[in-house]
């Protein structure tokens, strides 16, 4: 049963939940796939510990700090960073995202190549960055924020996926009111991207 009115629907194929924007079907589904594709490929050919995010984080020698990605999307710089060996606690408010989030945490988890080491670093916490950095236990060294700004050079599939983003929960007004709060919970540093 759905609403026709609504231009986003939340399909379950048999391989994955996606999130279509019914209005632009060219747009293809957009998912959350830590195993195969883009990710598949930045986990092997990617620049691991030489990757931005990894040096933003800080990560040097055997340091590889605890991090709260209180602004997850679909999960891409916190995997980055567990794939390195971070342990990494994403922060999701949105219910349709936290569902494609845990639809690919899910198949990552059951994968036999990425999932033990998924289960041990990258965990999903549905709920307000906002309202969870106040009381996240224990404390991360780190925590990372990316707004959802449009910025203006990004790769074709991060643009069709912000469009979609963006007609699905809005424009990120509250952005600003997360920095205080990392700054009062990161015992280490706060990477704003």
């Amino acid at each position: 049963d759905h609403d026709d009115e609504n231009p986003m629907a939340l399909v379950m194929t048999p391989e994955h939940l996606e999130l279509r924007k019914r209005d632009e079907p060219k747009l293809g589904g957009i998912f959350v796939d830590f195993v195969g594709g883009t990710m598949a490929h930045r986990r092997k050919f990617g620049g691991g510990r030489g990757e931005a995010v990894a040096k933003a984080v800080g990560i040097k020698g055997s340091y590889l700090p605890d991090v709260v990605d209180a602004t997850a999307g679909l999960g891409r710089d916190a995997f980055v960073l567990a794939s390195v060996g971070c342990r990494v606690r994403m922060l999701e408010r949105n219910p349709v995202v936290a569902a494609l989030l845990d639809d690919g945490l899910n198949r990552g988890y059951a994968d036999p190549e990425i999932g033990p080491w998924l289960q041990e670093r990258l965990q999903l916490i549905h709920a307000s960055s906002l309202t969870a950095l106040t009381d996240i236990t224990p404390r991360p060294q780190v925590v990372y924020l990316d707004p959802m700004f449009p910025h203006k050079q990004k790769s074709a599939l991060v643009k069709k996926e912000m469009r979609v983003f963006q007609s699905l929960v809005g424009p990120d007004l509250d952005a600003d009111g997360l920095l205080e709060p990392a700054r009062q919970l990161a015992t280490k540093r706060v990477v704003v991207k």
